[in-house]
């Protein structure tokens, strides 16, 4: 597949730009600069893929509507399938979720391979997810993530960099190359995870009814998600 790009491996993060990759070599950006060219693309619209605490994923401004059609044209996501949002804090998961836990069971869950699923406030952008009242939220344990989500001082939406219903999750830039063209940056963080157990991305779990939990993807948070909820805190697991 020709890209088009030269990509230079780094420890932390690489960025590739079309139709060249910026990477860290001798005059290497430092972590302020590559934040300002991510937040730069993502405010101009486009694309961009972004490590996590799991997976590679692929994110937009999750409040223009335009930057996520063009994310759901990238996956090849059904219109109806909705992508979670990305914040860099907890008082931004109370800006976009109507929370219906308390702050100690936030704390306990947050940052971390997790996705809060509550309902969403009128601030969330209707275009994002228009066939639900819910709204997924992520806060990943992972230090350039969050910096990027409160850099840009929105939520990101981000879901797998992979095509839907295509191939696995991908752990490392070179398992997406199929959708590199129409990225505008790849930030390359390396491998991600030890193991095969991150590729199962963040554990999903929908607490948007006061006291019970119900968990909708298992992802490789299960059993740390299940005993801070149900053993820790009480909530009625409600999985079916």
């Amino acid at each position: 597949m020709n890209t088009s790009a030269k990509i230079v491996k780094i420890s932390l993060t690489a960025i590739e730009k079309r139709p060249e990759v910026v990477g860290r070599e001798d005059n290497a950006p430092n972590l302020e600069s590559i934040i300002n060219a991510s937040v730069k693309s993502l405010k101009s619209g486009n694309v961009i893929a972004i490590p996590t605490d799991t997976i590679y994923g692929v994110a937009a401004l999750a409040q223009s509507t335009e930057a996520v059609t063009k994310l759901y044209e990238i996956k090849r996501r059904h219109e109806e399938k909705p992508v979670a949002i990305c914040v860099g804090n907890l008082e931004d998961v109370y800006k976009w979720g109507k929370v219906t836990v308390s702050k100690e069971i936030l704390q306990d869950l947050l940052p971390g391979p997790v996705t809060l699923v509550f309902e969403r406030t009128e601030q969330l952008n209707p275009g994002l997810n228009p066939t639900t009242r819910l709204v997924g939220i992520r806060i990943p344990d992972h230090d350039f993530v969050r910096q990027l989500s409160l850099a840009c001082e929105e939520p990101l939406a981000l879901t797998s960099a992979n095509v839907s219903t295509v191939g696995q999750s991908s752990l490392k830039i070179e398992e997406f190359k199929e959708i590199w063209p129409k990225l505008d940056l790849i930030l390359d963080g390396g491998v991600l995870g030890l193991t095969e157990q991150c590729r199962k991305g963040s554990t999903v779990v929908n607490l948007s009814v006061h006291g019970k939990f119900s968990i909708i993807r298992e992802g490789s948070a299960y059993d740390q998600t299940v005993n801070i909820l149900s053993r820790k805190y009480g909530l009625e697991d409600c999985t079916s």
